[in-house]
């Protein structure tokens, strides 16, 4: 079962992550029109993601109190990697496989969304029982 406390982290995150997501895949979708190519795109648009929703998610989502710096670090890292998975996948799916990239990266969003939650929650943001001295 889910915790209450879980179930409130994840809907912060999902209001984050929505307004963020809709906003950068529009611009995405600007970009790759005017001949911005997708991995180019898809790589500008995640830089800036990252940027404006540490804060968010740091502060609102899971209303950590530790340390600013360690959890940057930690929060950039997941985000290489998620990057590097959505960046793989448009690399398989687009170049190799030849799907459309529009759709390939609106699932990749959601994809990569859902990873990020749990990266967050448990690792990036998680606050540990401080064990008696």
């Amino acid at each position: 079962m889910i915790s209450a406390e879980t179930r409130g982290q994840f809907v912060r995150y999902a209001l984050v992550g929505l307004g963020s997501n809709l906003l950068l895949y529009l611009a995405y979708l600007v970009l790759t029109s005017l001949g911005v190519g997708h991995k180019t795109g898809m790589s500008l648009i995640y830089a800036v993601g990252v940027a404006q929703t540490f804060l968010f998610n740091r502060q609102w989502s899971f209303r950590y109190q530790g340390g600013l710096q360690s959890s940057f670090a930690r929060y950039l890292f997941s985000y290489a990697f998620g990057y590097a998975l959505n960046f793989i996948m448009l690399w398989i799916a687009v170049d190799q496989l030849g799907l459309p990239h529009q759709i390939v990266q609106g699932v990749m969003v959601f994809a990569v969304a859902i990873l990020m939650f749990l990266i967050q929650k448990y690792w990036v943001f998680a606050t540990h029982a401080r064990r008696p001295a």
